[in-house]
């Protein structure tokens, strides 16, 4: 491999930086003979997608076939997105790792829920909620650190969302994936299952569309983090439009829609971790990071914390490094600065995946 060389503006300290790689991983020590590839422009480290499912087929759920997944992975790749947290997929996607040309990511396994309360096709279904812990366990050890509960959905029922879980059984799973190095992770609309969650020690909270006051205090004092995917969340008045049937869940559908912005800004002004997923596969196309970050700043985000929660923020937390001696040459180029741009944003110049560029 070729010694590569760029020099630019380098984001998130928007301060001039130049660099080379060498064998796909970043140095600061000048490089005799490297190829100057970029001269130019604002450099940032790799974007992430913290709710993304690679391996769900769009429109329908379900498993999506090879080719389809590798397609969904390089259109990540090509919006920038090089770092994936996956939160449940149906299929395995682990021949990716081998793949130098592919994000990498970071899996949650398989969603667990109860019969009939999640999309078809996608979680590991369980009878009775006393299996949740042994289940917890093997997803932990079939992942990468992460697992995903579905915390609440329609309950037919009663005509409306409910949570699956007791809290009781919550505190032994959530106990058990962390007894195997784990985090734990929950799709959560409404308000009901939030502090159940939050109190037996869940780790982060997808959507998070029923907040109140009381759950975010309890989200700061339990160090939760929040992941809202906005851009999903804008589906919900589609959704209730089709729900005819269970009246009262369309109008909370539409209630917690309505209020996302807003619910949000609060999540972020009391000092909730927030970053930036698309919810990508099933009903969201993927590449599409830009629109979760010009919905963030929507919510009340600034330019550069709204891009942080998409890139360094993101990073740091899921544990990858940013620009750094010796880190992966995982970097994505913009002709200028993408904080608050999304139509700069959506269309990088150059993306470096482990010291491979592509246009």
């Amino acid at each position: 491999m070729s010694v590569l060389h760029l020099r630019g503006i380098g984001l998130p300290d928007a301060a001039p930086i130049e660099l080379w790689v060498v064998d796909g991983r970043i140095t600061f020590e000048p490089v005799s003979g490297a190829e100057t590839v970029v001269e130019s422009g604002w450099i940032a480290p790799g974007l992430v997608d913290a709710h993304c499912h690679v391996g769900i087929r769009f429109g329908g759920g379900g498993g999506e076939s090879i080719e389809g997944l590798i397609a969904q992975a390089e259109t990540e790749r090509d919006a920038g997105v090089l770092l994936l947290r996956d939160a449940g997929s149906p299929v395995d996607t682990r021949f990716i790792d081998e793949r130098l040309d592919l994000p990498r990511i970071i899996r949650a396994g398989q969603h667990i829920a109860a019969p009939k309360r999640y999309i078809p096709g996608l979680p590991v279904d369980l009878d009775d909620e006393s299996q949740l812990p042994a289940e917890v366990a093997r997803q932990a050890r079939a992942g990468d650190g992460w697992v995903k509960l579905v915390g609440d959905w329609i309950d037919r029922s009663v005509g409306d969302l409910a949570p699956l879980w007791s809290d009781e059984i919550l505190v032994e799973a959530i106990a058990a994936a962390h007894a195997e190095g784990a985090k734990v992770t929950a799709h959560v609309f409404a308000e009901d299952a939030l502090p159940g969650l939050i109190n037996a020690g869940i780790d982060c909270i997808e959507h998070g569309t029923g907040l109140t006051d009381e759950t975010i205090d309890l989200m700061v004092s339990r160090g939760t983090a929040l992941v809202p995917t906005l851009i999903n969340i804008a589906t919900f008045p589609g959704i209730a439009d089709s729900a005819t049937r269970y009246p009262i869940y369309a109008a909370h559908m539409r209630d917690l829609h309505a209020r996302r912005h807003q619910t949000i800004r609060a999540a972020h002004e009391a000092g909730i971790p927030i970053y930036a997923g698309t919810d990508a596969g099933g009903s969201i196309l993927h590449g599409r990071i830009a629109d979760e970050v010009a919905e963030l700043q929507l919510a009340g985000l600034s330019a550069h914390d709204a891009l942080g929660a998409a890139c360094w923020d993101a990073r740091g937390w899921l544990g990858a490094p940013g620009i750094v001696e010796g880190a992966p040459a995982d970097l994505v180029v913009f002709e200028e600065d993408p904080r608050g741009n999304t139509a700069v944003l959506s269309k990088p110049t150059r993306v470096m995946l482990r010291g491979n560029l592509f246009d």
